[in-house]
């Protein structure tokens, strides 16, 4: 299903979805109800948007991010409490967890993150690629699958297919996967797909509207978890759950994946 020469880093490859009628959502879930979707064949990235691939982009427009020009990124460190985060004014994408916490030099294989959804509109443009849409985004998911994870219903089978945060909570860093943030592309099995970390490592954006969203005021949208989430966190490791965010907002566990244009 994989498209590209053979030879070329795993980043640079793209996932043929076939077209076809797909069940998406779940019939407890409020914000993504069970629901039947047509959907014409699409490409998306086998793997998430790396700082290589980004920085490629900045060195060709002098991009800069929102979170360089606002000082506004979040970051997380062991020993804070469920939910909390740091307001770092140094971090961005080439210092994702701030200056004192090192930078991308030898992670260039990395998702990048800390950046916004604007930023990566911006990459897009650039690219001539888009996000995928919400629906576009779980139907690679799945690969499939009808159930809640790509693999079945059994949600401890994460650790094969996903970097996430395996400790009971936030106050000690855990590495029981080797990482204690984010890992490089392609670290983890894929799905039936060939799809890389579509659960876990970064939140990828997607495209879309919520019935649920302010009719004043932009949301981005997320979905897949993060290095940061567990079992008894933010669990939203899976197909279903769809995360919700300030479009300028930047974190070190956001990141994206991409959609070839039409």
């Amino acid at each position: 299903m994989i498209t590209g020469n053979v030879t070329a880093q795993v980043d640079t490859l793209f996932v043929k979805v076939p077209a076809g009628e797909y069940l998406l959502g779940s019939a407890v879930h409020q914000l993504n109800p069970l629901r039947k979707v047509k959907m014409q064949s699409y490409y998306i990235a086998a793997t998430e948007v790396t700082n290589r691939q980004f920085e490629l982009f900045v060195k060709a427009t002098n991009y800069r991010t929102d979170a360089e020009r606002h000082k506004n990124a979040m970051v997380f460190e062991p020993g804070l409490e469920e939910f909390k985060w740091l307001d770092d004014s140094t971090a961005y994408w080439r210092y994702p967890n701030g200056t004192t916490r090192g930078n991308i030099t030898n992670k260039m294989n990395h998702p990048v993150t800390s950046i916004s959804y604007n930023d990566i509109t911006a990459y897009c443009k650039w690219k001539k690629v888009r996000l995928p849409t919400l629906d576009e985004w779980e139907i690679a998911s799945r690969a499939g699958a009808k159930t809640t994870y790509f693999w079945g219903a059994d949600r401890e089978e994460i650790g094969k297919y996903a970097n996430i945060w395996q400790g009971q909570n936030h106050l000690d860093p855990d590495e029981t996967d080797g990482f204690v943030y984010t890992s490089p592309v392609a670290s983890f099995a894929p799905n039936a797909y060939g799809i890389y970390d579509i659960y876990g490592n970064v939140f990828e954006f997607c495209e879309g509207t919520l019935k649920t969203d302010p009719k004043n005021r932009k949301i981005a949208h997320a979905r897949g978890g993060s290095w940061w989430c567990s079992k008894n966190a933010c669990s939203f490791f899976n197909s279903v759950d769809i995360g919700r965010i300030n479009p300028r907002a930047s974190f070190s566990n956001q990141g994206f994946r991409v959609v070839k244009m039409n």
